[in-house]
């Protein structure tokens, strides 16, 4: 069997019957002998669900093999199975079933990685354009031989590689799982507007709101005007002293609340009243002034 046909059928390929009775491809491992995949395009793994997949160890074993490497020293790299890995050594097995891939390919061992964990669903979409950024970057692949590595479409890789250019902390809200892959989306045209975002972005979580609702919301706040300061005009206004002055003299005539509004050189006074009778007395008192 071809390296590319492997690649391109998935890591099922690698599990032909025939392989499976070979005793040194599938064997039970010791544990302590398997080495983390450094290529893990997963980085997340939630604890909760860790310790029912270990749960479930402890009653049935590890039922599908971990994928491997060999090694010249005698221990062997892990490619896909980490989870498994991980629950196995909660659950205090200290062997774990395994098959052995002979080729030893960095890009062999990220690809079946990758495409292990999204067969699975195990990725979330963070970690999942990370690792497409990997294949791209570091293999120097195209966003089309991506696409066709993992049978997803070039479209598909290509949202999800815009994730990435959201904000660290945004993208750990989604890691986390705090904001869906749809959020994070729509989220994407707030991105050269910091502050908006982080405000839409508490209220997507403190209201709970949906993607349609999140979508409203951005469509609202991108429609209103940006807000600029403006600046303080020149004003050559009266003397806070002399106002004060002024005010208290007609406060004592008229013995009511007085206030001097200035706008430059302009400005107004406001007389305070209680009642319509109240109002006549002023009437009154400024008719005979």
């Amino acid at each position: 069997m071809s390296k590319k046909n492997v690649l391109g059928r998935g890591v099922g390929a690698l599990l032909p019957t025939a392989q499976l009775e070979e005793e040194d491809r599938f064997f039970m491992c010791d544990i302590e002998k398997i080495d983390p995949n450094p290529n893990q395009p997963r980085s997340y793994f939630d604890e909760e669900k860790l310790s029912q997949l270990s749960d479930s160890i402890k009653e049935k074993g590890v039922i599908q093999p971990l994928l491997v490497q060999r090694c010249p020293n005698g221990r062997y790299d892990l490619i896909a199975g980490e989870r498994r890995l991980r629950a196995a050594k909660m659950a205090q097995q200290n062997e774990v079933p395994v098959v052995v891939m002979e080729e030893n390919d960095p890009l062999s061992s990220l690809e079946l990685a990758l495409i292990e964990n999204i067969q699975r669903h195990d990725l979330n979409p963070i970690e999942e354009a990370q690792a497409y950024e990997r294949l791209l970057e570091e293999f120097k692949l195209t966003q089309e031989e991506v696409a066709k590595r993992v049978g997803k479409r070039r479209t598909t890789i290509t949202n999800l590689l815009r994730l990435l250019k959201l904000p660290p902390a945004i993208q750990e809200d989604v890691v986390a799982g705090l904001l869906s892959e749809g959020h994070a989306r729509v989220l994407l045209r707030l991105k050269d507007q910091p502050q908006l975002l982080q405000q839409v972005r508490d209220r997507i979580i403190a209201e709970e709101l949906s993607v349609r609702a999140t979508e409203t919301l951005c469509r609202a706040q991108k429609s209103k005007p940006e807000q600029r300061p403006t600046a303080k005009k020149s004003s050559e206004g009266l003397p806070k002293s002399y106002c004060t002055t002024v005010i208290n003299q007609i406060t004592n005539t008229l013995n009511t609340k007085v206030r001097i509004v200035q706008s430059g050189k302009r400005g107004k006074v406001e007389i305070d009243y209680y009642s319509t009778d109240d109002l006549d007395r002023l009437v009154n008192l400024l008719s005979k002034q």
